[in-house]
């Protein structure tokens, strides 16, 4: 279980509550984020609430598979953010975002080594831990544009 707490405590680092690779996480940049910030525009970059909603679709598309259903998610549909008409919607996808962070981690923690390293429900898609290791990889990648959004954004 080693290996698989080591892989949650990082899932929770990045979106969480860490400070120590990227000196912010999601929940750091996002809490203070309003929906006008979130949805505004950066020439043709992907807005605040747009990479927010691409990350929580992977993680509930892989939680999915963790709790024994079928890999459903796309690509192709992993940007088709629903239109925010309040502040309230704003605050549930980052929500949404922050409880499936933790329930993913949550499932993490519990992988045997075997569970890991064995395939992530095709061969063809490598392991769970590969997987993990992605979806860890991947949530780095987006919170820095996530940070120099808000950079841009502010100035």
């Amino acid at each position: 279980m080693e290996n698989s707490s080591l892989l949650a405590s990082k899932v929770r680092e990045v979106i969480l509550d860490g400070k120590w690779i990227a000196n912010t996480n999601y929940q750091d940049l996002l809490m203070n984020t309003s929906q006008a910030e979130a949805e505004q525009k950066v020439g043709d970059l992907n807005s605040i609430a747009a990479l927010t909603y691409h990350i929580n679709y992977y993680l509930a598309g892989l939680i999915q598979v963790f709790e024994g259903g079928p890999l459903e998610i796309r690509d192709k549909y992993s940007f088709d953010l629903p239109e925010l008409n309040s502040e309230k919607d704003w605050e549930k996808l980052r929500e949404e975002l922050f409880q499936n962070a933790e329930k993913f981690a949550s499932h993490v923690e519990k992988m045997s080594k075997e569970k890991l390293d064995g395939p992530f429900v095709d061969e063809r898609y490598g392991t769970y831990r590969r997987n993990i290791e992605g979806v860890i990889e991947h949530s780095y990648y987006h919170l820095g544009q996530i940070s120099l959004l808000k950079k841009l954004i502010k100035s």
